[in-house]
């Protein structure tokens, strides 16, 4: 399918695209070793485990081939299974102290397996055998749980909003570039003005402050955060209150995507099917719009709002990570076998951004971007003086939390609960979640 292009857009106006496990505890310590080494004449063999597709497979297969034999001395079982029975083999593993050498981890996972103790402490790898220069060392810090590095990311994403400018021109609207929430708002009504005048199906927006994310990026801007790395809330109900009350008035005047509309079109988003002229979300959620979009639409990527003047609301999301096993009995190997996974040039190669925007700059510098990745690496360039420190790894039971707000938020937007009755609720729910 061919897609129109767009010229790339620098700063804060954005880039564009065509439309193209139950135990408490604490991570296992390292080998006393400061200055860990891989002997080369020493005949090892390790495991290495991982979720995706075929596609994945046969790439993680060329990619071991060329690591095997870089080094003979070491072999790799690969263990590869689908992402619905990925995280369900390694709980059973994990109960019985038997993870994969290697195993490929997600953010959502991290703090439970850091704490149950079955991930190695992997300092004295760090600068060792696995290099570290080539990555942001705000992107190594999502691997930090507890003070402990039990997992090194391999890719990374940040948050973003996406705007349909076919939509825009055929509005005849000038797309959003910069400014705070509340001019947001006020551009998503003035979209949804025009869309009713032309007759169209059209709305200025999905509603922002259904995604926890928003929420999260408004706290840091102001100096604050979700949940600190013991798990305590950074936020009062009046706080939610009045994030929630925000863009009552959007809600109230029909001008942000209406929630039956949403519930239509699934599993297709309001903006991938072409019901909204602007969404919030991750970065590497391009090519899901595009693929929804079909051809003739062009988007563009840009940085959110920000209504805190020098706020450090974003942070390089770490996609996907790896890990070693506390049950290792050859670290030093898994450690080299993840220095090349991330860092190698021939990874690189291999893998391009089948695993999303390489987080090590030697393998992003050998991969061949398409057009949609490498307007992602324009945009998070773009986004460098908005870039705070990651988050503490998520608490257990994130989830919950993560998809109650997204509950409530649509109730909100249905108009069956009121923002007191939704803060109440929320509040009820984060508290059973940290008192597990």
């Amino acid at each position: 399918m061919k897609f129109r292009s767009r010229k790339l857009m620098a700063g804060t106006a954005g880039v564009a695209l065509a439309a193209l496990v139950g135990l408490t505890g604490c991570a296992s310590a390292a080998p006393s070793s400061s200055q860990p080494t891989l002997d080369p004449d020493e005949e090892v063999s390790i495991t290495f485990t991982f979720w995706g597709n075929d596609v994945r497979a046969e790439l993680y297969n060329e990619a071991i081939a060329a690591f095997e034999e870089q080094h003979p001395n070491i072999d790799v079982d690969i263990i590869f299974l689908a992402p619905t029975e990925y995280w369900e083999k390694r709980q059973i593993e994990a109960a019985g102290g038997g993870l994969p050498d290697v195993v490929t981890m997600d953010l959502a996972y991290l703090r439970q397996y850091s704490q149950n103790g079955t991930l190695l402490d992997l300092e004295p790898y760090l600068g060792t055998i696995i290099q570290t220069d080539p990555i942001d060392p705000q992107v190594l810090q999502a691997g930090v749980v507890d003070g402990v590095t039990t997992a090194v990311p391999l890719s990374t994403n940040s948050w973003g909003m996406f705007l349909n400018t076919t939509i825009l021109d055929e509005l005849d609207v000038e797309p959003f570039t910069d400014g705070t929430w509340d001019d947001y708002y006020e551009w998503i009504a003035e979209v949804t003005a025009a869309a009713k005048a032309a007759g169209k199906d059209v709305w200025g927006g999905v509603d922002p402050n259904t995604r926890f994310t928003n929420f999260e990026l408004q706290l840091r801007a102001e100096g604050s955060y979700l949940f600190d790395d013991e798990g305590e809330p950074g936020f009062d109900k009046e706080r939610l209150a009045e994030f929630w009350e925000s863009n009552q008035s959007l809600r109230e005047a029909g001008e942000l995507v209406p929630q039956q509309r949403i519930a239509e079109v699934q599993p297709k988003t309001a903006f991938d099917a072409a019901l909204s002229a602007s969404d919030t979300t991750w970065d590497n959620s391009g090519a899901g719009f595009l693929a929804g979009l079909g051809e003739g639409y062009e988007i563009e990527l840009l940085a959110p709002p920000l209504s805190v003047d020098g706020g450090k609301d974003l942070y390089l999301k770490a996609s996907q990570m790896y890990s070693i096993a506390s049950n290792s009995d050859h670290p030093a190997a898994a450690a080299t076998l993840i220095d090349f996974l991330i860092n190698s040039p021939e990874s690189g190669e291999i893998f391009g951004t089948n695993r999303g925007l390489p987080a090590s700059e030697t393998a992003r510098d050998a991969a061949d971007l398409d057009e949609l990745s490498q307007t992602i690496a324009d945009y998070e360039a773009s986004i460098s003086d908005r870039l705070g420190d990651a988050p503490p790894v998520p608490i257990v039971g994130y989830g919950s939390l993560h998809e109650k707000f997204r509950e409530l938020g649509e109730e909100l937007n249905f108009g069956t609960i009121t923002v007191d009755q939704a803060v109440d609720q929320f509040f009820a729910e984060m508290d059973v979640v940290l008192t597990q």
